[in-house]
């Protein structure tokens, strides 16, 4: 059953203490705040609109993050409700495009674009173990 174009869907999450900028300081002399980290947004993000294709997976099939255009407006504290948006704005050949936005209570925290495909779950696994755990010289 395909997705209805402009259809929306949304998440809620508690900001915790793991999802802070602050938690990715772990080098000495980093200081972040412990507002909601960027990469915690985006992935509240890729979130809702991975909930929106869950149905049209197929036995063995995943979806995945390919882009991610975003602001982040505005901060939000531990402990308070995120709120994520994904509304899809239609297919253009295996990826699938969304209008993303994220509120807390005070308002408006981010927004973008998002673009996910449909993928075997086995083939990408197998692609990455492809790639090795090597280090960067």
């Amino acid at each position: 059953m395909p997705i209805e174009k402009d259809s929306t869907h949304y998440v809620d999450t508690h900001v915790t203490s793991t999802m802070t900028a602050r938690a990715f300081a772990t080098r000495p002399g980093e200081n972040y705040p412990a507002v909601l980290s960027t990469p915690f947004l985006i992935s509240e993000l890729e979130r809702v609109a991975a909930d929106m294709l869950a149905p049209l997976l197929g036995e063995g099939k995943v979806s995945v993050g390919v882009s991610v255009h975003l602001e982040h407006l505005a901060p939000t504290p531990m402990g308070s409700k995120l709120r994520s948006h994904a509304r899809f704005t239609g297919q253009e050949g295996k990826l699938f495009w969304f209008e993303v936005w994220s509120e807390d209570p005070a308002g408006p925290v981010g927004r973008g674009r998002h673009a996910r495909a449909i993928v075997d779950l086995s083939a990408i696994e197998t692609r990455a173990a492809a790639r090795g755990a090597s280090t960067i010289q």
